[in-house]
């Protein structure tokens, strides 16, 4: 298995990647490193991979046509791709929403092409994100909820995604499996996330805005569960069925939702320090709550996510303090 990891400097991609070096496996990363967040951050992650002899990185941009036809030269045997390279974020797709087009849209174009040249592919992996069901209001999501009214440019983007592979599985044969991410935390986590965001005002003294006062639920999942259910899909290819091409989508979640109020008590308590809290109202573009049916997902390949915030954020504040030397 050769896999190639797009977004390989991002905070899911980091730990996929490594997870698949254990492995043993050969890994050809890309990242364009772009300034979104602490390109340092990105580079210290990558450092981390590219100690590994089985790792090779290329820094390029998956929306350049070009660059992706040079990597695609030079490892003729990719057999898998888990495409993790997306401009992130649902409140900066209010300020640049150009970045979404091109990395989202154009870029995931690019990856499908590849996809459809690369002779050896066995199975294409792609993040989606919980940010598709828009304003639904039943709960848990269930993947065979409707998915046609997104609140957020980027929650579009992330649909488009899934037409776009559905598409391509459909014309190509391309088995391709999307994988709608609900909140993600854990070490090595995205600086505007709001465990880093919560634990850096905590030790910082800066208050704590909560949006929609404080009334909100996430279903929080930790990075090494959301990478157990990751890989266990990478190894299980869909197949057609009848007219159906070989494309699949699966909720991975905690499948629990957790009041925004109480993981903030557990962050504080894993700091030792109390929070300042601002209550504001809901910002354009959120939703009040997620929570991800995850029954497909376990049933397929016995997905069972068991880190509760109660052991996830301890772990994650611990790997902060280090990192930040506080």
């Amino acid at each position: 298995m050769t896999v190639l990891v797009t977004g390989a400097a991002g905070f899911i991609g980091f730990h996929l990647s490594r997870r698949l070096l254990d492995q043993g496996r050969d890994v050809i990363g890309i990242d364009n490193l772009n300034s979104y967040y602490d390109v340092a951050l990105k580079k210290a992650r990558l450092e981390r991979l590219t100690a590994i002899p089985n790792f090779t990185f290329h820094e390029c941009d998956i929306a350049d046509r070009e660059a992706i036809a040079a990597v695609e030269r030079a490892h003729s045997s990719i057999t898998h791709i888990v495409n993790l390279a997306a401009q992130a974020g649902v409140r900066y797709s209010l300020e640049n929403p150009r970045a979404y087009i091109r990395t989202n849209i154009v870029g995931f174009l690019e990856i499908l092409e590849l996809a459809r040249r690369l002779p050896r592919l066995e199975h294409l992996v792609y993040a989606s994100s919980s940010s598709v069901y828009g304003g639904n209001e039943k709960l848990p999501f269930s993947v065979e909820d409707r998915t046609d009214t997104p609140v957020s440019l980027y929650g579009a983007t992330k649909k488009s995604n899934e037409l776009m592979a559905h598409s391509y599985s459909h014309l190509f044969g391309i088995p391709a499996t999307g994988l709608r991410f609900f909140t993600v935390y854990g070490p090595w986590g995205r600086p505007d996330m709001s465990a880093y965001i919560f634990t850096r005002s905590i030790f910082g003294g800066i208050p704590i805005p909560l949006f929609n006062n404080g009334d909100m639920g996430r279903d929080f999942t930790f990075i090494d569960d959301i990478v157990s259910g990751a890989l266990a899909c990478l190894a299980g290819p869909p197949t057609g069925v009848g007219d159906r091409p070989p494309h699949r989508i699966y909720n991975i979640g905690n499948h629990r939702k957790e009041d925004l109020i109480e993981f903030v008590r557990t962050i504080e308590k894993a700091c030792g320090r109390k929070a300042i809290i601002e209550l504001r109202p809901m910002q354009q573009g959120d939703v009040r709550e997620t929570y991800a049916d995850i029954t497909a997902i376990a049933r397929d390949f016995a997905f069972n996510p068991s880190t509760t915030i109660q052991e996830g954020i301890p772990r994650f504040v611990e790997w902060f303090r280090q990192y930040h030397e506080v």
